[in-house]
């Protein structure tokens, strides 16, 4: 039996719902497709903020689509197998439904606003940017190898980026802004003088967040692709100074077994108590309960089941598409 028709039965078998691989959490966006994204982040906005011209925001995501294909001048394709264009389309988009969340739920003079929402999407799109390797970094292995300081490099590409845009004054911000989705800095110590800015980034790292983890591939994603990752960026296995090495995940398998702890612990923990709990903006968008948290649940039982069933194999729910592109990594 070819390869091809094999992993496509065998995904059939294996379907847990009706939810297509390459869907949002409505099954309606392919978050793979960065035309048909920027089209429903344009149509909410329009919907939103009906008196804005949203003409940067369409040249942001033609730039963004170009610079992951490497036609971008002065830098090569993508290369991370995990943080590519569909996270970021698919974070993107869990952005934008924030901002219509947050917007619908305030009154006029507390809402966030066309200009500072238009800001926030930009930076979102460019928010793993510095996982894209310059030409002058061809010999570099993987983009992945710049994971401890890739929030800095995202945000040195914002601060020459955006007064193309005619976002110049803004640029300072966005460069703050874009630490709220890493860890290079304590989200405490990002300091930012208007709460609407310090709201803008608690949406920004709460939608990275939500985004990744209700993703139909997440778990598979997890172990086939930010693994390799986290072993580029030394996060996997790291040598100190003195000689000793931390191991933090010592095989794939072992960071699926962490994957719970770390969604409870670190992921939840950071949304409530770091970001400020705006991921009840979700919910307010889709006028009921948050289909990304839903998907996240779903995610997680998933997982838990399969490491109480001693069985990781069962995470094969992904199609021949992301076999293919596993392959092309390997």
């Amino acid at each position: 039996m070819p390869e091809e028709e094999r992993a496509l039965k065998a995904c059939a078998k294996s379907k847990v719902h009706d939810r297509l691989n390459q869907n949002d959490v409505t099954n309606k966006i392919n978050v793979e497709d960065p035309d048909r994204v920027r089209d429903a982040v344009l149509a909410l906005f329009a919907a939103r903020y009906p008196e804005a011209d949203l003409a940067p925001l369409r040249r942001a995501f033609d730039d963004v689509k170009s610079l992951f294909q490497g036609t971008y001048p002065g830098y090569l394709p993508c290369d991370t197998p995990y943080h590519d264009l569909r996270h970021t389309l698919d974070m993107t988009l869990a952005m934008a439904r924030l901002f219509d969340g947050h917007d619908r739920s305030h009154a006029e003079a507390e809402r966030i606003g066309a200009r500072r929402a238009m800001l926030g999407i930009i930076v979102a799109l460019l928010h793993d940017s510095g996982y894209l390797k310059r030409a002058s970094e061809a010999h570099v292995e993987n983009g992945a190898v710049f994971t401890k300081i890739h929030v800095s490099r995202s945000a040195d590409f914002l601060t020459r980026y955006l007064p193309q845009l005619g976002f110049a004054d803004e640029a300072p911000a966005a460069a703050k802004l874009v630490h709220f989705t890493g860890y290079e800095m304590d989200i405490d110590d990002i300091m930012l003088h208007d709460p609407k800015d310090r709201l803008l980034g608690y949406l920004l790292g709460t939608a990275d967040l939500i985004g990744q983890m209700s993703d139909r591939l997440y778990l598979e994603k997890c172990r086939e692709f930010l693994y390799p990752e986290f072993v580029w960026g030394h996060i996997a296995r790291e040598k100190l100074a003195d000689g000793r090495e931390i191991v933090r995940y010592a095989s794939p398998d072992d960071l699926m077994l962490k994957t719970p702890g770390f969604y409870e612990y670190v992921a939840r923990a950071r949304i409530e108590r770091k970001l400020g709990g705006v991921d009840r903006y979700a919910a307010a968008h889709f006028d009921g309960p948050s289909l990304y948290q839903s998907e996240i649940d779903r995610n997680m039982r998933f997982l838990k089941n399969a490491i109480d069933e001693a069985d990781l194999k069962r995470m094969r729910r992904f199609c021949y598409s992301l076999s293919r592109k596993e392959a092309q990594v390997a």
